[in-house]
Order: structure tokens, then C-alpha cells, then sequence
């Protein structure tokens, strides 16, 4: 195996997602990971809580004639990536966006945005959606699931990302409120108490919390 794709997180090394002997498979196998990657709804941006930044890399295991490479963020800006370990040749790096998974609290475990739109596929009744400190209320007439994410601003972030995401889709069935009050936050924590929620639980803003450097 000469040929290896690898995931980099804040350019250092992750993990070997996929091993090959032939160039030609490799280079195929990176360029259709890039154009399934445009379809990421929700990427992570922070881990640990730190900000985090991924990339997707062509690496051959031949005799490398040199460790840099250059890539290009975001903005344009060509940033030079240097790899300590120098037994791989560095073919072609890309940035990469890694889906941000949510927690359903519902229940109790992780699951993907893609899995967070399948329940709002499920039928065409109105779903309304609405931010609660870190959490994600989905109300389906009197059906309510709640889900949290890493922090108040996080929440924000996910709620933008997924509206956009259903208004390309021309979906009408989903609104989603953008902001609530203290009057509304306390009537939904009524809400979800009653409904079986731990009150404490619902009033917490953060699941990570921000670490000092």
C-alpha cells in the first residue's frame, strides 16, 4: 500500500481513512470524498472546546522529496503545512468538513444532522423548531423531542445552517423561531418539565465548556 487518505485535524495527523496500491484509484477515491463533503450540513468547528479545522490529505509513503505543501484556507490565503513525520510525500491536501454530531436527549445518545433531518422527513405535518440556551426543541403538534449542542452560540449556528438547508430543499413544513425571550424560555422550561425534562438539566448552557490556553 503506497497510497494513503488521511484525515488532518489542526494539521496534525487523525487517522488513515483509506490505504491503496494504485495512484489512479487514490486520487479518485480523494476527489469523490471532496464533492460527497458539499453536502455537510452542520461541520464542527470546535472540539474539546477548542477551535478545531480539518483537512483531507493524498499521501504517498514513497521517499519524500520534501515535508511542505501548500494549501489554501478559506479566504484564499496560501498557508504552508509542514509534517513531522517525514516517511510520507505529501500529494495534495484539502480542507474538510467534518459533521458536528447533536446529542438527542430523547433518546440518550448521538446522532448526525442527517439523521436529525430524517425525523423532519418523516411527514408533512409542521414542525416547529426553537433554540432553548444549548438545547434544539423539535415540536411536532404535541410530540416534543429536545436536543443540545456544545453551547448557546453552537445552537445559533445549527438552527442558521438547517434552515438554510430546508429552504434549498423548498420545504414548507418546518419554521423555525431564531430567538426567544425569557417569558418564552420559562414557559418552555415549564414545558419540558412537565413534559418529563430535568429542569436543571434545561436550564445549563454549555455541554463543553471553553478551556484555557
Amino acid at each position: 500500500m503506497n497510497f494513503y487518505i488521511v484525515l488532518f485535524k489542526d494539521k496534525t495527523k487523525k487517522k488513515i481513512i483509506k490505504k491503496f496500491s494504485n495512484s489512479k484509484k487514490a486520487e479518485d477515491f480523494y476527489n469523490e470524498m471532496l464533492k460527497e463533503n458539499k453536502s455537510v450540513i452542520f461541520e464542527k468547528l470546535f472540539d474539546n472546546g477548542k477551535p478545531s479545522k480539518y483537512d483531507i490529505g493524498l499521501l504517498s509513503d514513497k521517499k519524500p522529496k520534501s515535508n511542505q505543501i501548500y494549501i489554501q484556507d478559506e479566504i484564499g490565503r496560501n498557508i504552508k503545512v509542514t509534517f513531522e513525520d517525514d516517511s510520507f510525500t505529501a500529494i495534495k491536501i484539502s480542507p474538510y468538513k467534518v459533521e458536528e454530531t447533536i446529542f438527542d436527549i430523547s433518546n440518550n445518545k448521538k446522532i448526525s444532522i442527517t439523521d436529525f433531518v430524517s425525523l423532519l422527513k418523516k411527514d408533512d405535518s409542521l414542525k416547529v423548531i426553537y433554540p432553548l440556551n444549548n438545547k434544539i426543541i423539535l415540536q411536532n403538534d404535541d410530540n416534543l423531542k429536545l436536543f443540545s449542542l456544545k453551547s448557546e452560540s453552537e445552537c445559533m449556528r445549527f438552527i442558521e445552517c438547517l434552515s438554510e438547508h430546508i429552504y434549498t430543499q423548498k420545504r414548507k413544513d418546518c419554521m423555525f423561531v431564531n430567538d426567544t425571550s425569557k417569558p418564552q424560555k420559562k414557559y418552555l422550561i415549564k414545558l419540558l418539565s412537565e413534559y418529563g425534562f430535568d429542569k436543571k438539566m434545561l436550564y445549563r448552557k454549555h455541554t463543553t465548556y471553553p478551556r484555557s490556553t
